[in-house]
């Protein structure tokens, strides 16, 4: 009788173990490989626009999801190589998208093509998509700031409803900066003069979080190409700052036993009150080229306002 009562026991565990585990958003998310993303909601539907794996391609990934386990991967008109190409175009593919609701409804797009960040709008998550400049040229050309790669553009909106513009990468690894701009009410012209925001360990893919009166400028720092990818953060009074990072800068970095590598380039957003983190992670492999996998984790922040470290293990599955 005992032993049939500890059978029963064990099978009822293992059954409760089965059910949290199809309760479960594991990581990576989906198939196939994708980095850099951004990510919108809709009635009820979460768009996740990224980067194409193996360094780009000629537009960029949609998918959308309700539950972050099955997704639809969509086509969208805009941008792409062909479309978003200039005299100051560089050989780069379609990178690195930042996708906000502004407070007209719309969706606005900002994305790196051929080494320029491009404006777009929308009404609706999948388009039509068209250039925000009536004459189809790039908001940054690639020529504008020398010593700034100009790939991975970010919008925020701040409770004002004011807009604000951050992009910027470096070269060769080491010197990486971060220019931040406010946006008039079209969303495209600048008001006023891009500043230079870059903190000490800023290499790109910034993102603007705010809370609790406190703009937290994000970043990701080391070379996107292996292990020492990872994620910081600094903190600022205001969205264009001055930001000062801390001793708790790195929330998101390379496992140590691997099974998490180069973590990086996000983006956040909020559901049911719940801050969540959408990033990639390089896939080991041995070819000449990167592949990145798309990731979701909790974001969290301690009694002092600092960003705990992320768990890398999942979430619990959205209804």
């Amino acid at each position: 009788m005992i032993q049939r009562l500890l059978s029963l026991f064990i099978l009822l565990l293992c059954c409760q173990a089965l059910q949290a585990q199809k309760q479960m958003v594991h990581n990576p998310i989906t198939g196939g490989y994708f980095a850099d993303p951004t990510i919108v909601k809709d009635k009820g539907h979460y768009f996740i626009y990224a980067t194409i794996d193996p360094w780009g391609a000629k537009e960029l990934a949609v998918l959308e999801t309700t539950d972050f386990i099955k997704f639809t991967r969509h086509h969208i008109n805009w941008p792409t190589k062909q479309a978003c190409t200039s005299k100051t175009s560089l050989d780069e593919m379609v990178w690195a998208p930042s996708v906000v609701r502004g407070k007209d409804n719309k969706f606005y797009m900002y994305v790196a093509v051929g080494g320029e960040v491009w404006g777009g709008v929308s009404n609706t998550p999948l388009g039509p998509w068209k250039n925000l400049k009536k004459d189809n040229s790039p908001m940054v050309k690639s020529t504008d700031y020398p010593n700034v790669h100009n790939i991975d553009p970010d919008c925020f909106i701040d409770d004002d409803g004011a807009a604000y513009l951050y992009w910027g990468s470096g070269y060769n690894w080491i010197n990486g900066h971060c220019m931040a701009v406010k946006l008039k009410s079209d969303m495209v012209s600048f008001d006023g003069k891009p500043q230079d925001i870059t903190t000490p360990h800023f290499f790109e893919g910034a993102h603007m979080v705010k809370r609790n009166r406190t703009y937290y400028l994000m970043f990701s720092e080391g070379k996107a190409i292996d292990a020492s990818y990872q994620v910081g953060y600094a903190k600022g009074s205001s969205p264009l700052g001055p930001f000062k990072e801390n001793d708790h800068r790195v929330i998101l970095s390379s496992s140590a036993d691997s099974t998490v590598i180069g973590p990086g380039h996000h983006t956040t957003f909020i559901n049911k009150g719940q801050r969540y983190i959408l990033y990639h992670r390089i896939f080991p492999q041995k070819e000449s080229f990167v592949l990145r996998q798309l990731c979701l984790d909790s974001l969290n922040f301690d009694t002092n306002g600092d960003i705990k470290k992320v768990s890398t293990k999942g979430v619990q599955k959205f209804n």
